[in-house]
């Protein structure tokens, strides 16, 4: 009887304070995570299934609110085995739901860089984080050059696979390629380049720095390919520049859904940054992003990880953060500016 007393005194102490209850389990700030390179979500069933950059093994966050990442249940999926050419450095997982089953896409290497290629597993269970996963073996092309940032999408009954690579089998120069699929797990095409890095705000690269050896002096970079579908239009928002500098921002291509998405006259590059660096809202190196839809699937949602502070380069201070994003009377997204970390954010909505 006391207990119910004082909760009752507590309540009514909150309502004649005139806290908004509903205001504040209606609204977040970023980021969602303390730490998270590279991003990634999915939204199937009334679930959202994140992952992220781990280094050691493929992780997948559950949640029907994306904005409680914290509070998510959280699995290991798959560990790498202790060496081998897909035992180290695992990279940018991406999880999709191809064919009535679950893949994950990633990069990994046997401890050296140069040795980057993709990677494939598969798992029939509805629950991505339930059933077995399964390695299906290296995604790769006729040329099997190094290979990072893998996704896939769907488009006229064909699916893709868009990528970062080098041309050759040197470091200098990633560049984004794309080829069609023969099954999820297999590339039934060669690759065709599709986007090099060509403008000064995706060529800040320099990795020379005092007391630091570096096996090339500057890399220019296209890198983090991901494929946003609206209307007739496929966008396609890469990130460009060194993650370790700054100016680690995203750019973006264009493609008719209609066009021959193998032609690389097909895609049309923006020649500004279409979202970058905001010291004001303590958001630098944004990029490697994803898109979600809210749960009752009206707004559109970016999501991106970035340093807080100048100069944290490449390391484990990136933290994802998402934003809801717009479109322009012309058909093409609006990302805004990023949105500083003091400032509350209505969450998704249709959020439970």
């Amino acid at each position: 009887m006391k207990l119910k007393l004082i909760a009752s005194a507590i309540f009514g102490l909150i309502l004649s304070s005139g806290i908004n209850l509903t205001a504040q389990t209606a609204t977040f700030h970023n980021p969602l995570l303390p730490s998270g390179a590279d991003p990634w979500v999915t939204y199937r069933d009334g679930f959202y299934y994140y992952m992220n950059t781990t280094g050691k093994n493929l992780t997948i966050w559950k949640t029907k609110d994306i904005t409680q990442l914290a509070r998510a249940e959280k699995k290991v999926v798959w560990t790498p085995p202790p060496d081998g050419a897909d035992s180290k450095e695992l990279w940018a997982p991406e999880l999709h739901w191809v064919s009535g089953k679950w893949y994950i896409y990633f990069a990994a290497d046997a401890g050296d860089n140069s040795g980057h290629r993709l990677w494939v597993i598969e798992n029939a269970n509805p629950d991505p984080t339930k059933g077995h996963w399964e390695m299906k073996g290296k995604l790769a092309d006729s040329t099997d050059r190094w290979a990072i940032d893998p996704t896939v999408f769907e488009n006229a009954g064909k699916w893709y696979v868009v990528w970062a690579g080098w041309e050759g089998a040197v470091n200098g120069q990633q560049n984004i390629y794309i080829a069609r699929l023969k099954n999820a797990w297999t590339i039934g095409s060669q690759r065709v380049r599709i986007s090099t890095p060509q403008y000064p705000w995706e060529k800040v690269g320099d990795l020379v720095s005092p007391g630091k050896i570096v096996d090339v002096p500057h890399v220019d970079v296209n890198e983090g390919p991901e494929v946003l579908q609206h209307g007739d239009n496929i966008f396609l928002i890469y990130s460009a520049s060194g993650c370790w500098t700054n100016y680690y921002e995203l750019g973006m291509l264009t493609a008719s859904a209609s066009s021959d998405l193998m032609d690389p006259a097909s895609w049309k590059k923006s020649a500004k940054p279409v979202f970058w660096q905001s010291p004001e809202a303590q958001a630098y190196g944004t990029g490697h992003n994803t898109f979600f839809k809210s749960p009752d699937g009206k707004e559109d949602w970016i999501l991106y990880h970035a340093n807080s502070a100048s100069d944290e380069g490449c390391g484990g201070q990136r933290s994802p953060r998402a934003q809801p994003f717009h479109w322009k009377s012309n058909g093409t997204p609006d990302f805004g500016r990023p949105v500083p970390l003091s400032q509350a954010i209505p969450k998704p909505s249709g959020t439970p």
